[in-house]
């Protein structure tokens, strides 16, 4: 079977978890990295036991391996660990997909140099030494990266300013590091509400979105399960946008 990494699965209602259940249901075994601290931090709904509970669920519906690596990927030498701890618990590693994310709302006059620079270390730092630590144990048969961004700048800096770095090192990637078989694309999902809007948020950005309806974890999944399929080969090096058609950095403030 096919063994990935994916980061960011600390609660049951995000992002991550629906990719992870998507994976599986595809056959991939997975390592599930996630930092409860950083959930319950922000106060987002979920409980300290989903990511055992999820890989529990996963195990016996699919029959997939799935180990659990908590992380905290602000530590410059985390990242590291974390790819070597997956690799070998499942031997030689052929998806990263990085929904990881340090996010806390804060504008240009009220952003702290520590915020901004927790940020930095998990949006950026820790999204290169990943990439690195990945491309570094591939296969012969190479591999592929995806990561997931945000173009949300107003009311959200930091973490608007270093997912932009991110998007560029992760673009880069799929030409600096060809001679490896490395693809690598980023994908914009738009707002999905995960728990983190209240009314008048989600009120908002519904009614800027031409669908009808915001983008649930699994739209973000039938995206990535394609990349990294042969069938999503040929896609390398690229921004995508899986958001329905909602307006583009217009996420409501």
């Amino acid at each position: 079977m096919p063994a990935a990494l994916l980061t960011g699965v600390g609660r049951r209602r995000g992002i991550g978890a629906g990719i992870a259940a998507g994976l599986a249901e595809d056959g991939w075994d997975l390592a599930l990295s996630y930092w409860t601290p950083y959930d319950q931090r922000l106060a987002l709904p979920g409980d300290a036991d989903d990511p055992a509970s999820l890989a529990a669920e996963l195990r016996d519906a699919h029959g997939v391996r799935v180990e659990l690596v908590p992380a905290d990927l602000a530590d410059p030498s985390v990242p590291a660990e974390v790819v070597a701890t997956a690799r070998e618990r499942l031997g030689p590693l052929d998806a990263l997909v990085m929904a990881h994310c340090e996010s806390v709302d804060s504008g240009l006059l009220d952003t702290t140099v520590e915020s901004f620079d927790r940020h930095y270390a998990v949006n950026v730092r820790a999204t290169w030494l990943l990439l690195a630590e990945f491309a570094r144990q591939l296969p012969a048969t190479g591999g592929a990266v995806v990561a997931l961004t945000s173009d949300h700048t107003v009311h959200n800096l930091p973490c608007g300013a270093t997912k932009g770095a991110l998007d560029r090192l992760v673009l880069a990637a799929a030409h600096e590091l060809a001679d490896r078989g490395l693809r690598s694309n980023v994908i914009n999902p738009g707002p999905v509400d995960t728990g983190w809007m209240d009314d008048a948020v989600h009120a908002s950005a519904l009614a800027q979105q031409p669908t009808g309806r915001l983008g649930t974890p699994e739209d973000t999944a039938n995206l990535i399960r394609f990349l990294l399929s042969e069938r999503g080969a040929w896609i390398n090096g690229q921004l995508l946008y899986s958001n329905g058609g909602f307006p583009a950095g217009h996420l409501p403030v």
